[in-house]
């Protein structure tokens, strides 16, 4: 179900705004971009954004009812993990 009220255009949040919206700050964000282990996210021009699916369904995705409950999925941290290519593999020589 779409997080956007019917006849809407869906909601596209700034790296700020949506940092906010996750409770992270702006460079962390940044940095899970970096990374490959945030949000996806779309390029527009220079800019940067986030629908608030998206964001949610990346949030989701850490959620538990227990510390035993193994979860439908992992939120890496916003740092280099073994076996994930670098965000920015495959743009050498564009």
């Amino acid at each position: 179900m779409s997080a956007t009220p019917a006849g809407l255009p869906p909601r596209f949040l700034r790296t700020p705004e949506a940092a906010r919206f996750l409770g992270l700050s702006g460079r962390t964000l940044e940095k899970h971009r970096t990374y490959g282990t945030g949000p996806a996210y779309r390029k527009l021009g220079g800019r940067v954004v986030y629908s608030l699916e998206d964001l949610q369904s990346w949030a989701d995705l850490g959620a538990k009812s227990s510390t035993a409950d193994p979860g439908r999925g992992t939120v890496l941290p916003a740092k280099r993990h073994e076996g994930l290519p670098p965000a920015h593999a495959g743009r050498a020589g564009r």
